[in-house]
């Protein structure tokens, strides 16, 4: 590695970025994925049902659609008690014209792409007088995350493969330097393994100290972070538990030592099967 410090070097040095990249961006979906968590225990889909509606039929039919993982049936007296709740003075109309609330079953969907089609299903059932969503911040909310979240495991796997072409160069350019000693090496009967041994080792302590410099460049910076986005933003839900946080982290530690060691493994591997 001291007698080829600039390729040593250059390639410590991508692989940290690299590391650092990887390790932003599995945080960034780690918080996207939470919080499309905490919007699923949110998002209700509300179905009002007609005056005489058999609820009790009902509530069978939408206990039994897959999507629905709770459904509670509100009477039109509780709706309004909410409602007074928020404009005290709904009762006072009420007392004029009669309870203008009809008879209210809410739906807890498994997953919030699914409250559309819940919505459709239970919208055509018998004394389903209307449904509500909220489609209008519901159906952008879902696209969004989906394509972070998506774009998020693409960026990872890049960066994955990435690091290993960066590996596999590096070594092959290492052991093509040294081609002169590895043919004395051979001609004196050294194994493939005796060989490749120290470009393994190579591999695998630049893997070690990119995951090191990552981490401790990463770490204290996405911590900053996330107290700024609670103080500025405290709605949304950051992930700043350790229990989360040590096992994301540690796994790109781990990630980044394994890189290096599969792809000087494959690199030496590969070169030394060209000069047979």
């Amino acid at each position: 590695m001291r007698g080829n410090l600039t390729a040593t070097l250059s390639t410590l040095t991508t692989m940290t970025l690299t590391l650092l990249m990887l390790g932003f961006v599995l945080l960034l979906t780690l918080n996207v994925n939470r919080t499309l968590q905490q919007l699923e225990s949110q998002v209700e889909v509300a179905a009002f049902l007609d005056d005489g509606a058999d609820t009790a039929a009902l509530l069978t039919q939408v206990k039994a659609l897959a999507q629905v993982r709770e459904v509670t049936l509100v009477g039109k007296e509780q709706v309004l008690e909410e409602m007074t709740q928020d404009s005290p003075f709904t009762r006072d109309a009420a007392a004029l014209v009669g309870n203008p609330f009809p008879d209210t079953l809410r739906l807890r969907v498994a997953r919030v792409e699914d409250s559309r089609t819940v919505a459709g299903l239970v919208e055509n059932m018998n004394g389903v007088q209307d449904v509500e969503y909220g489609a209008a911040y519901v159906d952008p909310t879902v696209k969004t995350l989906s394509a972070v979240r998506a774009a998020g495991y693409v960026l990872v796997g890049l960066l994955l493969l990435g690091t290993l072409f960066n590996i596999l160069n590096a070594v092959r350019v290492a052991m093509y330097a040294r081609r002169n000693e590895i043919s004395v090496m051979r001609l004196l009967g050294a194994t493939w393994g005796f060989i490749r041994m120290p470009h393994v080792l190579e591999g695998l302590i630049v893997g070690l100290t990119a995951a090191a410099l990552a981490l401790a460049l990463l770490t204290p910076a996405y911590l900053a972070m996330a107290r700024r986005v609670q103080e500025l933003a405290p709605v949304f839900p950051v992930v700043t538990d350790l229990n989360t946080l040590v096992p994301l982290l540690g796994g790109v530690a781990l990630l980044g030592i394994l890189v290096g060691l599969v792809g000087s493994l494959f690199a030496t591997r590969r070169y030394l099967q060209e000069l047979e």
